[in-house]
């Protein structure tokens, strides 16, 4: 089933959001980037210009969820995710725009030490209620365990005589006082953004390939490209879990934006692809091939990556192009996701791969 770009923008637009970022964001095709690897021909869409803090996709769900959170007259908002997260230096940033109180759940390896350094430092500098959290080295803490967290956080809150807004990891799950697929709709808008820069150039999309941690922004593609686009496949490369059950979230969040948005889609398991080969060492593990592909595209193309999301798209995306995985002719879209903060914390073993001998 196909609709119009207009007609899946106007259900879009049911939904209140706050102004917070610069649209369209910037698209090009890497032409030396797509020589380089010899494959097919890359384009990116560059959400890491979003315009709040540092940028990155965070900002586009941030826009619809923080209107949820004053629509709700709520005044402190509580979420969490991993030390160096993204997500959470930029729902502070947003919550400070608006007046609101951001406490930060963010959870650590014990042998990890919180230092002021990458997005951590950018959240102290909002003055974010930041509470560190224990796990054990390896263990990636579920979305259900670090809800009951924030749950006990909103009690606290309550107490206080504030009014507390819970939001999932990402916001992406529908979960806490997130009642309906924020992040994942605003993503449905940024693929007809996607769909309207190829368009421009009188191309259409054959792949679109992103880095996907916590499902909403797949989700959102997922629905924009079987709506606008159903010839073009979403490819997320997971940088933290295998691919089985999270592609089932993936698919839990595409139903119920399809399902808010009213648009009648059948939404099938097999309209989700998680590739999960690209972990490397684990979520927010730094290796040479993340060092070496960081460099790549930041002498090609000017552009920078982060090591915990982004680079590790751009592996997966090179390893399908030498694989065969794509035609000489298709045209694939990587979208930059952001996340760049995170590169400094990480700079002495990345600089130990790069430069240091023996």
């Amino acid at each position: 089933m196909t609709t119009t770009t207009r007609d899946v923008l106007d259900r879009v637009d049911r939904f209140p959001r706050v102004d917070i970022i610069h649209r369209p964001t910037p698209f090009r095709k890497l032409e030396r980037l797509s020589a380089r690897l010899g494959g097919p021909e890359i384009y990116v869409k560059r959400d890491d210009l979003t315009g709040l803090a540092f940028g990155g996709n965070k900002s586009r769900k941030l826009e619809f969820i923080i209107a949820d959170v004053l629509e709700k007259k709520a005044d402190v908002i509580i979420t969490w995710a991993g030390l160096q997260s993204n997500w959470c230096m930029q729902t502070a940033a947003a919550a400070r725009t608006f007046g609101l109180k951001p406490i930060l759940m963010l959870f650590k390896p014990a042998d990890q030490p919180a230092t002021a350094d990458g997005n951590v430092l950018l959240d102290v500098l909002l003055d974010a209620d930041i509470r560190f959290l224990e796990t054990e080295k390896g263990r990636i803490v579920k979305p259900g365990q670090a809800m009951d967290i924030l749950d006990e956080a909103g009690r606290d809150v309550r107490g206080q005589g504030h009014t507390p807004y819970l939001v999932p990891v990402g916001g992406s799950l529908v979960r806490g006082d997130m009642d309906k697929p924020l992040g994942a709709i605003s993503y449905v808008a940024a693929f007809a953004e996607i769909l309207d820069g190829m368009r421009g150039l009188n191309l259409e999309p054959d792949y679109v390939v992103h880095a996907t941690g916590s499902g909403g922004t797949q989700a959102g593609l997922v629905i924009g490209a079987k709506a606008l686009a159903p010839g073009c496949r979403v490819l997320g490369i997971s940088v933290s879990d295998p691919k089985g059950p999270f592609a089932d979230d993936v698919l839990e969040i595409a139903r119920a934006t399809d399902e808010a948005l009213g648009l009648g889609l059948e939404v099938m398991a097999d309209d989700v692809t998680v590739f999960d080969e690209y972990l490397g060492q684990g979520y927010g593990a730094v290796d040479k091939a993340v060092a070496e592909t960081i460099r790549l595209v930041f002498q090609t193309e000017g552009i920078v990556l982060d090591p915990v999301y982004t680079a590790k798209a751009m592996i997966g995306l090179k390893d399908l192009i030498r694989t065969g995985f794509f035609k000489p002719a298709d045209k694939v879209v990587f979208v930059h996701t952001g996340g760049t903060p995170a590169l400094f914390p990480h700079r002495n073993e990345i600089f130990n791969f790069l430069v240091k001998k023996g």
